[in-house]
């Protein structure tokens, strides 16, 4: 037998909606087996899952893991340790590094050293710009998950802002087109009048004001608008705002053309956290309301907001630590983003089935990922056991970040991650992290 055969036995199993006891079976990497009380093989590790519950390996589709160029921060070995230890078995990372994946060039050299250095299963974006149309094109749609567009603030050349640019991409695109929606006019202005009233010293709680609901509305309005037009395959990321749940239909995501995504900080968080942890949750976009919180809970729940995901962005404490202008926008939460979306099951507002297909059902199906996402005889065996009956309080020690902090430090989650499989290789077991497993590139059905 090899270190992917195993059987685990006594599993309770969440997929596609149902939630039933089972034993599983992975060999040569992959499902072999769903089933009762399935016999032991000679020579096969057998592994007690004692009746907690066996899910998918979380997909997360928005990561910023800094490599190249900013890996004083992060890299993708650190973050993707950090991954297995959430039950994170897969992620797609964001083009916004140093240089930008904004060529095929840049996209391939990020395979690279994924591939030599990824503990989970990893895809990149490639980046839109002003002036990369013809990048934009060529892409095999085979090559990446799909195209990045902030159609709103960002850093360097990212900000596509050209709207013949704008029109273009969206009629052209050969993967789906995953945006990042705020108007960066609007927040010129908010930031304007902010410094106008307090210079250098704009409290944090201002936040949410200056990149404001407007802000986002304009921007999901626009993007929409474009899809609509063109018939573009389109996914709006981290929704912040009631208001933009409105603009978006209830349903499975199968057969969506314009999908919704909201974050698991946006289930966690409200502005009246600001004033315990300041720059320390300051994000793009904002945490917000209380009530839009419970409004994005709601339309994560009736599929009107079709994925769950993180915008895992980490910084320094020390650059966190800056007054609220100069302070870069961005946190940690992979680690820990499985655990922050099960509480939402533990208060009753989100069901596990749900969770399951936000998290790692509906990016394999959005993304026509080959192969992962679901537990089912065949697939790859990423898996990750929970147990509920576990509560875990955050250390700052724990951390697998590079950046060494997170903003749950001392919260008590009701469960843990007791295990994690990645290609049917245990990963993680009882806070221990094997670091000889690598993850795969992703495959894409196209």
């Amino acid at each position: 037998m090899s270190m992917t055969d195993w059987l685990i036995t006594n599993a309770e199993l969440v997929n596609e909606g149902r939630r039933f006891h089972a034993d599983v079976r992975i060999a040569g990497g992959r499902i072999e087996q769903i089933g009762g009380r399935l016999a032991a093989r000679a020579g096969e590790r057998v592994f007690d899952a004692n009746g907690r519950w066996l899910l998918p390996g979380m997909i997360d589709d928005q990561v910023h893991f800094r490599e190249p160029g900013l890996t004083h921060k992060a890299d993708i070995a650190s973050e993707s340790r950090a991954c297995v230890a959430g039950g994170i078995t897969s992620f797609m990372e964001m083009p916004n590094t140093k240089p930008p994946a904004t060529d095929r060039a840049a996209l391939e050299a990020k395979y690279a050293r994924a591939a030599e250095v990824s503990r989970v299963n990893y895809a990149f974006y490639l980046g839109a710009t002003n002036d990369n149309l013809d990048e934009i094109r060529a892409l095999d749609p085979k090559s990446a998950p799909g195209l990045k567009v902030f159609m709103g603030a960002s850093t360097g050349n990212m900000l596509v802002d050209d709207p013949a640019t704008l029109d273009a991409i969206f009629r052209d695109c050969p993967v789906p087109i995953i945006t990042h929606c705020e108007d960066t006019p609007t927040i010129t202005a908010n930031e304007e009048a902010a410094k106008a009233r307090w210079g250098d010293d704009i409290p944090v709680a201002q936040h949410p004001l200056i990149r404001s609901r407007e802000a986002c509305i304009k921007s999901t309005r626009l993007a929409l608008s474009l899809a609509r037009k063109h018939g573009t395959r389109l996914h709006v990321l981290h929704i912040s705002t009631a208001d933009e749940c409105a603009l978006f239909e209830p349903g499975p995501v199968a057969g969506k053309r314009i999908t919704a995504e909201t974050c698991v900080h946006f289930l966690h968080f409200c502005d009246a956290d600001y004033a315990r942890l300041g720059t320390l949750i300051k994000c793009n976009p904002a945490v917000k309301t209380a009530q839009d919180r419970e409004a994005i809970t709601r339309a994560l729940a009736e599929g009107r907001i079709d994925v769950l995901a993180t915008d895992h962005a980490p910084h320094l404490v020390t650059e966190k630590s800056n007054q609220y202008p100069r302070a870069p926008s961005g946190l940690p939460l992979v680690q820990y983003a499985l655990q922050c979306a099960i509480e939402r099951v533990f208060d009753g507002v989100l069901t596990l089935e749900r969770v399951v297909d936000a998290a790692m059902h509906a990016p394999a199906t959005l993304f026509d990922v080959k192969e992962r996402g679901f537990l089912r005889e065949g697939f790859h065996a990423d898996l990750v056991l929970v147990d509920p009956a576990r509560p875990h309080t955050v250390t700052a020690a724990e951390v697998l970040s590079k950046c060494s902090w997170t903003p749950f430090e001392g919260h008590t989650f009701r469960s843990s991650i007791a295990a994690t499989w990645v290609n049917g290789r245990l990963a993680w077991h009882e806070g221990r992290l094997d670091d000889d497993v690598r993850g795969m590139r992703l495959e894409f059905a196209r």
